[in-house]
């Protein structure tokens, strides 16, 4: 018995040398540097993964968008590298169609979730495309980086939102996507319609009138009856908002919010509007 058991301790410590695969201690070091948010904004499932990246040079600390400039100069420092440089990214919501500019063509009883209202024939509003407003993205959202608005529409915190993608993977619209920070050129609608008819059900919907598209050349293209934003051809100004008459497409100020240009209707009513006739 004595045997068997020297013979077999002596293969765990051949197994042990054979199998060891060295892990550099500075991954726990960075690991712990970093704000263990695990959101994925870097492009990779969690800090730690993150953290092996950065050791061994295939990711640089400034990819850490949920990291203040500080923390990611401190990690820089340490591991002796750049801190290099991502653009931060947030989620944007393309549906400006609250309640007091939307209306609905059925009325959904059931449980709060847009998921399980977009279960009962879409969830009843009268634009397939449009938010359901029952909150989903806010309640998956761990930054609190999303809130209801009072027309129980999404308004997203830019400073907060870490680019996470739960909302987009929640949302049954698919209303949600990710974006630099900087693009601020953004289409609020994503209805297929084309025509003024679509303004019976949705106030500030577009038409696919292409002003935009005229007044931004080879920036904005139509595309399935909705302006569609090429930043990589060059600059991009406020120009395409100016003439649009539903204020579909705006200008994400940091500060204001969504302006409109001054073609649009302007919207003053606060409460809900009316839910069409059955």
């Amino acid at each position: 018995m004595g045997g068997l058991t020297l013979l077999l301790a002596s293969l765990l410590v051949l197994a042990n040398r054979k199998l060891y695969v060295y892990e550099d201690p500075r991954i726990d070091l960075v690991e712990e540097m970093l704000p263990h948010a695990n959101c994925g904004a870097c492009g990779l499932p969690g800090c730690r993964p993150f953290a092996e990246a950065l050791v061994v040079g295939d990711a640089a600390p400034g990819s850490c968008t949920v990291s203040s400039e500080a923390e990611r100069a401190s990690i820089a420092g340490f591991l002796g590298v750049d801190v290099g440089g991502e653009e931060k990214r947030v989620a944007r919501l393309a549906c400006a169609g609250g309640a007091n500019v939307a209306r609905n063509h059925a009325h959904y009883d059931g449980l709060a979730s847009c998921r399980a209202a977009a279960q009962v024939a879409g969830g009843g509003k009268g634009c397939f495309w449009g938010c359901l407003g029952l909150g989903d993205c806010e309640v998956v959202c761990d930054f609190d980086a999303i809130r209801m608005d009072a027309q129980s529409l999404p308004v997203v915190d830019e400073e907060t939102c870490t680019a996470c993608g739960d909302c987009v993977e929640v949302c049954p619209k698919d209303l949600f996507s990710l974006h630099p920070v900087s693009r601020r050129l953004w289409v609020s609608c994503s209805s297929l319609l084309a025509g003024d008819e679509i303004l019976d059900d949705c106030e500030v919907a577009c038409t696919a009138c292409a002003r935009c598209e005229m007044d931004g050349p080879g920036i904005v293209a139509m595309q399935g009856n909705l302006p569609i934003v090429d930043y990589s051809r060059g600059p991009v100004t406020r120009a395409p908002i100016e003439r649009c008459p539903t204020g579909a497409i705006v200008w994400l100020d940091p500060d204001r919010g969504p302006l409109k240009g001054p073609a649009a209707t302007r919207i003053i009513r606060k409460g809900a509007l009316h839910d069409a006739p059955t």
